[in-house]
C-alpha cells in the first residue's frame, strides 16, 4: 500500500506538460508572433480558412476582439490549408480578410494545425489538452497563466455565451 501511495505522490509531483507558447508563428504582416508575447492576457487562437462555410465567423472574431481588446483579450487568426480551403498565399489571405471583413486582429501566415506537420503550439495542444482542430474555425482560449481555459469546435460562434463567459471570467 505504501508503494502505491508513493507512486501516486511521485506521479502527482511531476510537472504538467506545458503548451508551447514560445514557438514562433510567421506574422502575416512580417516578422514573428509568439503566444508568450501576450503572457498575462487571455488569447483566443482560431484556425481559419478563407473558403470555408464558417468564414463568416471572421465578423464575430473581429467583434469579440473589439469588445474585449481594451480589457486585454487577444484574438489570433491562424490561417491553415489543412482542410484544403485556404487561399494560396498570405497576400491573398490578408487582402481577402481586410476587404471582406475589415479585420485588424493579429494573423499568422498560413500554418499547419494538425498531424505530423502541425505547428509546435498545435502539437503541444494535442498532447496537453487532447485537442486538435477537426475543421476550420476551431477555437482555443489560452488563459493569462498559459493554460487551456476552453476549446470549441467550428459551430460555436465567437460571440456565443460559452466563449464570452469564459473570456469575461479571465478578464475579472
Amino acid at each position: 500500500m505504501r508503494l502505491i501511495i508513493a507512486f501516486f505522490a511521485a506521479f502527482l509531483a511531476l510537472p504538467a506538460a506545458a503548451l508551447d507558447l514560445d514557438a514562433p508563428f510567421g506574422n502575416i504582416d512580417g516578422g514573428e508572433i509568439r503566444l508568450s508575447d501576450w503572457q498575462g492576457q487571455p488569447v483566443l487562437v482560431v484556425n481559419t480558412a478563407s473558403r470555408c462555410g464558417f468564414t463568416h465567423q471572421y465578423d464575430g472574431l473581429q467583434a469579440l476582439y473589439d469588445k474585449y481588446r481594451d480589457r486585454g483579450l487577444v484574438v489570433l487568426a491562424v490561417p491553415s490549408d489543412d482542410f484544403r480551403q485556404e487561399l494560396s498565399s498570405e497576400a491573398e489571405v490578408k487582402e481577402f480578410c481586410e476587404v471582406n471583413f475589415g479585420l485588424d486582429i493579429p494573423m499568422t501566415t498560413i500554418t499547419p494545425v494538425k498531424g505530423s506537420r502541425a505547428h509546435p503550439f498545435y502539437a503541444s495542444l494535442a498532447d496537453e489538452a487532447d485537442f486538435a482542430p477537426r475543421w476550420n474555425f476551431n477555437k482555443v482560449l489560452i488563459g493569462p497563466d498559459g493554460s487551456v481555459a476552453g476549446t470549441w469546435g467550428s459551430r460555436t460562434k465567437p460571440l456565443s455565451g460559452e466563449i464570452t463567459h469564459a473570456v469575461e471570467a479571465l478578464l475579472e
